[in-house]
């Protein structure tokens, strides 16, 4: 890159990254991590005592990428009523040979399309090839991403749909419409009956999913819980499955893994890292009837990765702003 600080808005970068680059990207990043040839910072993460909002840092770096960099944001849970995205957030990349910033890029939309991705590489290696039934449980602004990126890894051929505001699903189907999906509002009961993979996506601190109804051979995506205190399923669900991670660290603190860990029904070393499937060292799923879990906290090497992304696209095609700091 030459020299100045380079711009990403947040219009660009939906411009210049799909969803297929930011899956390519995200599964790279997974593969460099369980390698040891990428790592992420310690996490902070806090509520701020103001607007009910959570504040923090994600910060990582990526030695075979050559990418490092921090993003800043969280959740502001008003945002919705005042036309706004609750999550907010911008990354920050760092020449790693000199320390100076390289780039600024928005972080709203990458934050939805790489953690989208996320989920949508453990389909890839973990769900069953013949995988009919896609459940989902959350129907907030990061969903239909979910829904557009997990329609891209199977042939399935019907969405169902949970949401605590039944109000909101009406998005999820109309973007189920669009793909030829039939779509469906279901109870979570009927939800686990029906689904063959299965992604959360809420803000929960409850199990919204439990052990006794899911039937065998699923493979679930818990996207939401990023911070201590949040749960979206069951801990005897996660001591039923085959448990993978896309950071073990995180998965056991901020996870959805903490509470089970906390609670006796897992260890830690009962949790694999994605990228050891991805690379090859894990064989991922070992039978139809296998329960699988993904256990995505979001990490900050996933935004760098994106943010990249979206930085060298921006450029080369003329669409971002260079500025002198």
């Amino acid at each position: 890159m030459s020299k100045g600080l380079l711009i990403v808005g947040e219009d660009i970068c939906a411009e210049v990254v799909s969803s297929a680059d930011a899956f390519t990207a995200v599964e790279a990043v997974f593969g460099a991590m369980a390698k040891g040839d990428a790592y992420n910072f310690p996490v902070i993460r806090e509520a701020i005592g103001y607007a009910d909002a959570l504040y923090g840092f994600k910060s990582g770096f990526d030695k075979a990428g050559k990418t490092l960099g921090v993003k800043s944001g969280g959740y502001w849970p008003g945002n919705m009523d005042k036309g706004l995205t609750n999550h907010q957030s911008t990354i920050f990349l760092f020449d790693p040979d000199t320390g100076m910033l390289e780039a600024l890029v928005g972080g709203n939309y990458l934050t939805a399309v790489r953690t989208a991705a996320s989920s949508s590489v453990s389909i890839s290696h973990l769900a069953r090839k013949d995988a009919k039934v896609l459940g989902m449980v959350g129907a907030g602004h990061q969903s239909t991403f979910q829904l557009r990126a997990a329609a891209e890894q199977r042939s399935f051929e019907k969405v169902v749909a949970w949401n605590p505001h039944p109000d909101m699903l009406p998005r999820l189907g109309a973007v189920a419409e669009e793909l030829g999906l039939e779509f469906e509002a279901v109870t979570q009961e009927e939800l686990g009956a029906q689904a063959d993979v299965i992604i959360t996506i809420t803000s929960a601190f409850e199990p919204l999913l439990m052990k006794s109804w899911i039937k065998p051979g699923t493979h679930i995506a818990c996207m939401g819980t990023d911070t201590k205190g949040k749960q979206e399923v069951d801990p005897e669900l996660l001591a039923s499955a085959t448990v993978f991670a896309d950071e073990i660290a995180q998965s056991i603190t901020i996870g959805e893994a903490q509470h089970a860990v906390a609670s006796g029904h897992l260890s830690e070393s009962d949790i694999t890292p994605i990228g050891a499937v991805i690379n090859g060292t894990h064989a991922g799923r070992s039978s139809d009837q296998e329960i699988t879990l993904f256990d995505g906290t979001g990490v900050g090497l996933q935004d760098l990765a994106v943010a990249s992304v979206a930085a060298r696209e921006a450029e080369s095609r003329g669409k971002a702003t260079r500025i002198a700091l």
